[in-house]
């Protein structure tokens, strides 16, 4: 099950209050919910990581880690699902946030779009695409934090539902034979 594979390798709450060099970090980051899977923090989780990852912004671990501290989440899982847009997935994730920006505001999308990564390309061309990146951005990632939220708290109860019904059926097959 992923949530043993998860524990084994998250950090443990006590040591990370002890560590030195974390300072004034260490109080808010030794808080055993923001290292824990359970239904509640593993929906914010979702949540929180799946919206960052929408926005094009250059800190999308720092923002999300904070946000996670912040709203409780668990905070090893909101940094890893950042890692979804990638720079393998940023060009396809952020033309797709451009598209639906440019069809919330109503204008046609810039024809013959190309991508570089260059500060020229970037100062340049990001003053007229500013506006539908980042609304199609906090769209798409709203879209997704409520849906993976909603999404995960279903998909949780649905499991544990699920295993407590196999364990009946098999407790129930053993007392017939």
């Amino acid at each position: 099950m992923p949530k043993k594979i998860f524990k084994k390798y998250s950090p443990n709450p006590e040591k990370i209050k002890n560590m030195q060099g974390l300072g004034f970090l260490a109080k808010w980051l030794g808080n055993p919910n923001l290292w824990h899977i359970h239904r509640h923090n593993t929906a914010k989780a979702f949540a929180n990581g799946l919206f960052w990852m929408a926005i094009p912004i250059p800190s999308q671990m720092v923002t999300s880690a904070i946000t996670a501290i912040l709203i409780r989440a668990n905070l090893p899982l909101s940094v890893a699902l950042v890692w979804i847009s990638n720079p393998f997935t940023m060009p396809p994730i952020f033309y797709f946030n451009y598209l639906v920006g440019t069809w919330i505001l109503g204008t046609p999308a810039e024809e013959g779009l190309h991508f570089e990564m260059s500060w020229n390309w970037i100062l340049t061309t990001l003053g007229e695409l500013w506006l539908p990146l980042y609304l199609g951005s906090a769209a798409v990632g709203a879209v997704l934090a409520v849906s993976s939220y909603f999404g995960l708290h279903m998909f949780w109860k649905w499991h544990v539902r699920r295993s407590w019904e196999r364990r009946m059926q098999a407790r129930q097959n053993k007392q017939n034979v």
